[in-house]
């Protein structure tokens, strides 16, 4: 929507003249994004991003959607039924004949979802209170519920839960691995077998997304999500919320299995935070990297997936025959390309191929007559000049420098843990990811923590934003500073994390 609409110039027009457009970073103000998020989901059953929202002066909604394209778009199949030029003449003709019956109907839509949202928030009192004062804990039978929702939605020939598109969703993950290491009661509610059953979901599916292309193959880290129910085709965005929600599904799976590849994911994630792009020089970590690309530097436009895609000819430039045919049979790379035109809508992937493992090395030591250890080698000298060529001669996606609090939390807890639970094997790596939570711990105290007052800022970029800290700021932070103090038993992590509880 940004190239289709925000740059073009009918747009800006009419938007400069009717309007006066504003952009919200819900990064940095999620809960100005979360009111209207609300709106829109009320009132069309559905939201997303980009959310784009018409409001009164008072900033009352008028009415919102997600995309809608451009006046030249040749997007087939999108949008709600009108492009974003003619909706901003429609708004603005209605505003300009209409402005009581538009400002009558805002404030109505809007004490609707204030009466909807105090539902939601009012303060309890009574019964609730006591059974916090008498200890009373979650009820078992929900904890039964949770498994069987999943269960249901548990995709048994791809892993993953639910069809396209499908999320990695660590956090449900995580409680699939844990369902069977709880209290005896929960066992016995669940059953023991269904605990088996959920730990396999869990672990089926962290291998699919390892292997899959959501999995960047030739580097580090993990995409959004999978366009596609068998996970090959990413939208190609790495937010650092997802790897920092990850590395601990990773290391909890693994700590369970001792599944050699769950534990090569925990390192990947690893390295791809404690290493450029995503690690700040002076400590904490970046938000996100951009799913666009220039896939030459000499491009006027970028392409989605630019810098992750490759050909066959790619392939066969950069490695050779014989090594190009045997990374093209693992990796499933063919000559019209790997990705289907209804997966492409503005054909920027046509005969390019996103890289996902669809064979093992035995398999391929069978089909081309090579040693397994030769496959190995072949694999990994392949990857590895894969990747320099991409370092060297792609541009690399536009980073959000942006460091937010809470993930930045999330991240510290997650290489503590992961250092703690390495240390004795791996000391070297243990140490580089313990020195990292360390040091973006340290930057949060000092850029963005007000010890007077006790009062943090949200974000850093340039210097301290101006938004405070929310609620999930705070509350991750104090969870990896948690996780910092049993990795390092430093007793100054714990006080923060109570002094920040305390606030």
């Amino acid at each position: 929507m940004e190239r289709e609409s925000f740059e073009n110039q009918q747009v800006a027009n009419i938007l400069n003249t009717e309007f006066i457009p504003i952009k919200i970073d819900r990064e940095e103000r999620p809960d100005i994004d979360r009111i209207y998020m609300n709106y829109v989901q009320a009132t069309t059953g559905g939201g997303g991003w980009p959310l784009n929202v018409f409001v009164t002066p008072n900033l009352e909604p008028l009415f919102g959607g997600t995309y809608w394209p451009g006046p030249e778009s040749t997007t087939p199949g999108l949008g709600q039924g009108m492009d974003f030029l003619s909706i901003l003449e429609k708004i603005g003709d209605v505003w300009k004949n209409q402005r009581q019956r538009c400002l009558e109907s805002a404030k109505e839509i809007t004490e609707q979802l204030r009466e909807f949202a105090q539902e939601g928030t009012v303060s309890r009192t009574g019964d609730a209170v006591a059974d916090a004062e008498t200890g009373s804990s979650l009820e078992l039978e929900l904890i039964d519920e949770a498994f069987e929702h999943f269960s249901a939605k548990y995709d048994r020939t791809y892993a993953g839960f639910g069809r396209a598109p499908k999320f990695p969703t660590p956090v449900n993950l995580r409680f699939l691995l844990r369902v069977g290491k709880y209290a005896q009661e929960v066992t016995d509610i669940v059953g023991e077998s269904d605990c088996k059953k959920g730990l396999e979901m869990a672990v089926s599916t962290l291998e699919a997304m390892a292997k899959g292309g959501i999995k960047d193959q030739i580097g580090n880290g993990f995409a959004r999500y999978s366009v596609t129910r068998d996970w090959s085709l990413p939208h190609f965005e790495k937010m650092l919320y997802d790897q920092s929600q990850l590395l601990p599904a990773y290391l909890d799976a693994y700590r369970l299995t001792k599944n050699p590849l769950l534990l090569e994911m925990v390192h990947d994630i690893a390295t791809y935070l404690t290493t450029p792009p995503l690690a700040a020089p002076a400590g904490g970590f970046f938000s996100a990297e951009d799913a666009d690309s220039l896939y030459r530097p000499s491009d006027k436009e970028k392409r989605e997936g630019a810098f992750y895609v490759w050909t066959l000819k790619d392939l066969q430039q950069i490695l050779g025959d014989r090594d190009a045919q045997v990374l093209a049979r693992f990796y499933k790379v063919l000559d019209a390309g790997n990705v289907a035109p209804e997966h492409d809508a503005h054909d920027e992937l046509l005969g390019q191929n996103v890289l996902a493992v669809n064979a093992t090395p035995e398999a391929l030591a069978k089909e081309f007559g090579l040693e397994i250890k030769v496959v190995h080698e072949v694999l990994a000298s392949g990857r590895a000049k894969l990747r320099a060529h991409r370092e060297k001669e792609r541009p690399r996606p536009a980073l959000d420098d942006k460091i937010v609090v809470g993930w930045n939390g999330l991240a510290i807890g997650a290489l503590a843990r992961t250092s703690a639970v390495i240390f004795d094997s791996e000391p070297d790596k243990a140490k580089i990811y313990l020195e990292a939570a360390e040091k973006a711990a340290a930057f949060i105290k000092k850029e963005l923590y007000d010890e007077s007052t006790g009062t943090m800022k949200r974000i850093y970029r340039e210097g301290p934003g101006d938004a405070p800290a929310f609620a999930d700021d705070f509350a991750f932070l104090i969870s990896g500073l948690i996780d910092l103090y049993e990795a390092t038993w430093n007793e100054d992590y714990l006080a923060w994390a109570d002094k920040l509880q305390s606030k």
